[in-house]
């Protein structure tokens, strides 16, 4: 496949996954993403969480490229919540083979800050000269200065649309006429209970006889009972003997 004239054809790239990460966490398992550079345009994958030093990603982003510029900037990186980010690695991908060949499916090696080995990322190109630009509009277009004629009006078949069914009337007698009906007649509701008007109020009470002031209470003698005082009198006389 021919790699001349690339700049405006369209470069399909999926990140796979990484492998052998270099471990950022001292305690918990750290979240890795990958981040992609192209010219001004870059893309970030989501975020694996709990990822550790394998994780997975297998996402897609579509680059339009560019006459002269054939190469990828990839980093992976690991999210923190309350610091920023680790950085992890980079790494440089070229473009030769999936331009020439249309297809590259390889893994890349990763760099720390110091140069040294911090892991692989594998990424898929693809890349095709015919069918990335879009096609071109095969549509008549109006003429310039007037408008698209609208399509002429077609009136639908008689079929389409059927008599309207014939008006419902009900039978004369079917319901009761409506003079008359309310308000209903004098007496025809009657009181729940009977009105007595001599029931209420009930008569008085007759009046009793004046028992003020008390008659006076008995004697004290007659009330005790007669002959205790001679069994007192005996238990005196037994307990001074």
């Amino acid at each position: 496949m021919a790699t001349q004239g690339i700049h405006g054809n369209l470069l399909e790239v999926t990140v796979v996954s990484c492998s052998k990460l270099k471990d950022t966490e001292w305690i918990s398992r750290q979240d890795p993403y990958v981040s992609i550079e192209y010219g001004s345009t870059k893309s970030t994958t989501r975020t694996c969480t709990d990822g550790g030093k394998n994780p997975t990603f297998q996402e897609k982003f579509v680059f339009t490229l560019i006459e002269g510029l054939r190469e990828l900037n990839v980093s992976v990186w690991n999210s923190n919540t309350v610091t920023h980010d680790d950085f992890i690695g980079s790494g440089k991908i070229p473009l030769t083979k999936a331009l020439s060949q249309g297809f590259d499916d390889s893994s890349w090696p990763l760099q720390s800050k110091t140069g040294r080995h911090a892991g692989e990322v594998r990424i898929i190109l693809h890349y095709t000269t015919g069918g990335n630009k879009p096609p071109k509009d095969s549509t008549q277009k109006p003429s310039k200065g007037f408008a698209p004629s609208a399509p002429s009006h077609v009136a639908p078949p008689a079929a389409m649309y059927a008599a309207p069914p014939p008006a419902y009337h009900p039978p004369s007698g079917a319901y009761p006429p409506p003079g008359g009906a309310y308000p209903p007649p004098a007496g025809a509701y009657l009181p729940p209970y009977p009105h007595n008007p001599t029931a209420y109020p009930p008569a008085p009470y007759p009046p009793q006889p004046v028992t003020y002031p008390p008659p006076p209470y008995p004697a004290y003698g007659s009330h005790y009972p007669p002959g205790n005082h001679l069994i007192f009198l005996r238990v005196y006389i037994y307990m001074c003997v």
